[in-house]
């Protein structure tokens, strides 16, 4: 039976829900050796997984993101705000990455799947199984789809084959010192970490879940030094 898991997954700004999952909330295209200046609210912290491809700084006086364009290539970045977090796609001098076999592959797996491209939420599916959520996660890790486009609905043995793939994502990173639990669609995180650990885990966490899900995060850190 399909667990009462369901909501639209729509972003009112940025920082509006505390979530951390594929697809991205944000992509971004940046030509090489050009700068793109994003106007935010705040920025406590960010980390790119390829640094090479794209350089950003957090400009204080006028509260902007500022991603500059190394060289062609795409770079995550995970960006923080009290107490909540974004992911990016930043794409330099590169096309969007689009699949027609992960995606072929996607509506097979996924009987339900439909695309609407005009409207607000363009993809409406049900994760019903292992299948599903595997190619749904091959299929958000592309350009097709940002978080705000997606109205999903999990089966209840689907979150939890998902939890264990968390729990051994933190098992990587922190030894078992951090659990994970869901309560209905949140993903519940507590236990003692170093600032290090914590984005190593939030990466985890990324890599490993689909849709966008609320993230209570209850972990243990310790203050971090002032500015980023």
């Amino acid at each position: 039976m399909v667990a009462a898991v369901r909501r639209v997954l729509l972003l009112c700004s940025l920082f509006s829900l505390p979530a951390l999952a594929w697809p991205v909330d944000w992509i971004h295209d940046v030509e090489v050796n050009k700068e793109k200046f994003i106007k935010l609210p705040r920025v406590d912290w960010f980390e790119v997984d390829d640094p090479k491809v794209v350089s950003v700084e957090w400009v204080a006086e006028s509260n902007e993101l500022l991603l500059i364009g190394l060289k062609p290539g795409r770079a995550t970045v995970l960006l923080g705000a009290d107490g909540k977090v974004a992911a990016w796609r930043v794409r330099v001098g590169t096309p969007p990455a689009l699949d027609d076999a992960v995606f072929t592959a996607a509506k097979k797996a996924c009987p339900d799947l439909k695309v609407t491209p005009l409207d607000e939420v363009k993809l409406t599916v049900t994760a019903g199984d292992e299948g599903c959520r595997k190619a749904l996660l091959a299929l958000f890790q592309t350009d097709a789809f940002e978080a705000r486009h997606l109205d999903l609905t999990f089966d209840g043995k689907v979150l939890q084959t998902q939890l264990r793939s968390v729990q051994d994502g933190l098992q990587l990173t922190t030894k078992g010192r951090v659990k994970a639990r869901y309560v209905g669609a949140g993903l519940v995180l507590d236990g003692p970490v170093t600032i290090a650990e914590h984005r190593k885990l939030l990466w985890e966490t990324l890599r490993r879940t689909l849709g966008r899900f609320a993230l209570d995060d209850q972990t243990e850190k310790p203050e971090p030094d002032a500015g980023l």
